[in-house]
Order: structure tokens, then C-alpha cells, then sequence
């Protein structure tokens, strides 16, 4: 798949502009890098790292109280689908199934640590993903529940290890004090290695009415989406960037389509895996995701500008703080959310072959991460 163009798009928008202010954007279309791309661009790859030495200004930023408009809506409140009642109800599936895989054992103090930050809330976003695409394919929720129980722990893993004094020394996660600060780090470490562990276990062994080979599949498509090539080759190149001043678009789509993108984009899949899909129709969900992947991170930089502590569950205004290259810093926030429509655009375009009342759900949940509040 050929890289996306964001630079180009970006010029492109720039000189519409300024040459004719009422000009519509263009439709040309753009790829996405391929989320396990293994070559780091070139900008990353040197060892050294330049601490930073001011924070952005948030004033550069924002000039007005800005919020993202609430237009999903009007499709989610289509008789045929409760997005609402559609989230309420697998969120509430998923808790359960978390609840019932990790549960309160000894040693207890690990479990403890597991639990408090896996059962601490959240959207489900992921779980829900992949379970929504294993009914698009046909298949049915509990051929996926154990898998996006997997993906859950996995992300709670990565938001453990995150938050600690070494990665991004944060005291708040949904609303709550981090797990090293209720724990230790010692043990946080630990909790978060715990849940990396058992979801392949959990995975591999609670797999219902799924052949092994597709088991065997998506263990692989999930161990692949989050170590050096996936989530891990992000995190580390989003370290070696920070305070850098030559960070440019390609490289913040590098680190986003692996840091961000590659957990979301390994949900749906693995989802159209255990459902039976064919090859064509998880590559279709493939791109539909990796588009979605993107488009939550540079929704999630918009709201880390535009939103309070208290409104997000987590510390606001970090990126900026830590002189890290977001998309607000890069493009602006009208840009950002310009591209953000765009994204959306393209991630649905993706569903356009498949049953419209099976695609609801996956149509909904892409409206949701564009226009999220938190």
C-alpha cells in the first residue's frame, strides 16, 4: 500500500486558501502507510534525543473556545440503529467478560493491580470493534468476546505502562489515580505485564466455535500489531521525537499509525478473522481501520487542547507540555479537524460493500471517535 500523502494534502489545502478562499477541497485520495511498516523514517532513526526545552503555547493553538460539532447525531438517531443502546449493551457484555477472565485470585495483590485498571471504565471502543466486525462477516459475539477481551487487556496494559514516571508520568486515567500511584511502580509494571500475558492465553483457550487455524491467525495478527513493528515501534519512536524540531507530518502518521492505530486496526481484524470472513473483506476492514486508528489520534490531539482534566479523565494539555508533535501543532485546529472529516470520509467508503444493517454499527462507531468529547 503506498504511503498517504499527507504533506501534499496539506500543501494542496494551504494554496486552495490563498488562491480561492470559496474553492471545495480536492477528492483525491490518499493511503495510509501500512501500519507494520518496519522502515522508521529517516528524521527517527538518530540516537540522540533532545530533551524539551519550552512548551508549545497553547495560545498558538487555540485563539476561542472550540468544540467539535455534534452532527453524528442526527445518523446515529436512525430508526434502524440505537447507536446508544448498541454501545450500552456490548460495553456492559465486555465488563462482564473481563470481570469473569481476571478474576480476584491469589496472589491478590497482582489481581488487584489488574483489576483496578482493566475494570476502571472506559469506552470499549476496541472490544466493541472487534466484535462488531465478527457480526459483519457473520460470524456471532461469542466467537470474538475472547478476543476483545484480549484487546482490552492489552490496551490496559499499554495505559499502565504509559502513564508511568519513565514513559509519560501521569497521576490520572479515567478519572482515577494511576495504577503506580495506587500500587507502585514495581508492581504497576508487573500488573501490566500480567495482562499482556494472559491475553494470548485467554485467547488461545476460551476461543469458542472458531476453527484453530483462524485462532492460530489471529494470535499472530495480534502479537504482530503490538510489539516492535506495531504499538512498541510507535511508543519508541514518539520518545525519540520528543523536543525535536524537525518532526514533520510523515513521521507523527509513522508514530500514530503504530502507537494509536495499530490496536484499533488489529480489534476489527481479528474480529473478521474469528467471523469467517474472506480475505478481501478483512483487507477492506483492514484499511476501514486503519483510517478509524488515525482518525483517533488526531481527534484525541484536538481534545488535549480543547478540553479540560476533568472533561477528558486524564491530564490535559500534556502533549504540549512534553513538546510533542501533534497534529493542532502541526496543521492548526481547523486543519486537524478538516482532516479528521476526511478520515471519517474514507474509513466508511470502506463498508460500502457490505450488508448497510450488519456496517451500522462499525458507520456509528467511526461517527463516535470523530466526534467524541472525551
Amino acid at each position: 500500500m503506498s504511503c498517504m500523502n499527507l504533506s501534499s494534502w496539506v500543501q494542496f489545502q494551504t494554496c486552495s486558501m490563498l488562491n480561492q478562499a470559496g474553492r471545495s477541497r480536492s477528492s483525491q485520495s490518499f493511503h495510509l502507510l501500512h501500519p507494520l511498516k518496519t522502515t522508521i523514517p529517516t528524521s527517527s532513526a538518530a540516537p540522540h534525543r533532545r530533551r524539551p526545552t519550552s512548551p508549545f503555547a497553547v495560545s498558538a493553538v487555540l485563539t476561542k473556545q472550540e468544540t467539535l460539532t455534534e452532527e453524528f447525531d442526527e445518523e446515529s438517531r436512525k430508526p434502524t440503529f440505537n447507536f446508544k443502546s448498541y454501545m450500552l449493551q456490548r460495553a456492559e457484555s465486555v465488563n462482564q467478560a473481563l470481570d469473569a477472565a481476571v478474576s480476584l485470585r491469589d496472589p491478590i495483590t497482582i489481581h488487584e493491580a489488574m483489576r483496578y485498571s482493566l475494570l476502571a471504565g472506559g469506552k470499549r471502543v476496541r472490544p466493541v470493534l472487534c466484535l462488531a466486525a465478527c457480526e459483519l462477516v457473520g460470524g456471532s459475539e461469542s466467537m470474538a468476546m475472547p478476543a476483545a477481551c484480549a484487546v482490552e487487556m492489552i490496551h490496559t496494559m499499554s495505559l499502565i505502562h504509559d502513564d508511568l514516571p519513565c514513559m509519560d508520568n501521569d497521576d490520572l486515567r479515567r478519572g482515577k489515580p494511576t495504577n503506580h500511584k495506587v500500587f507502585g511502580e514495581d508492581v504497576a509494571v508487573l500488573a501490566g505485564d500480567a495482562l499482556l500475558a494472559f491475553a494470548f492465553e485467554h485467547i488461545s483457550l476460551s476461543t469458542v466455535g472458531v476453527s484453530p487455524a483462524r485462532i492460530v491467525r489471529a494470535v499472530g495478527e495480534l502479537a504482530k500489531s503490538i510489539g516492535s513493528e506495531g504499538l512498541v515501534a510507535g511508543q519508541v519512536v514518539d520518545i525519540d521525537s520528543e523536543g525535536l524540531s524537525d518532526v514533520g507530518l510523515e513521521q507523527l502518521e509513522y508514530i500514530h499509525l503504530h502507537k494509536t492505530a495499530a490496536l484499533l486496526e488489529c480489534s476489527v481484524v481479528l474480529g473478521s478473522i474469528l467471523g469467517g470472513g474472506s480475505d478481501s473483506e478483512i483487507e477492506k476492514l483492514r484499511t476501514f481501520a486503519r483510517y478509524i486508528g488515525l482518525l483517533f489520534q488526531v481527534v484525541d490531539d484536538i481534545l488535549d487542547v480543547t478540553k479540560s482534566s476533568q472533561e477528558l479523565g486524564k491530564t490535559a494539555g500534556k502533549d504540549l507540555v512534553a513538546d510533542k508533535v501533534t497534529y493542532p501543532k502541526l496543521l492548526g485546529i481547523e486543519k486537524s479537524r478538516e482532516f479528521a472529516e476526511k478520515l471519517n470520509k474514507d474509513a466508511k467508503e470502506q463498508l460500502a460493500g457490505f450488508d448497510p444493517e450488519k456496517a451500522a454499527p462499525l458507520i456509528a462507531l467511526a461517527n463516535y471517535i470523530a466526534y467524541r468529547q472525551n
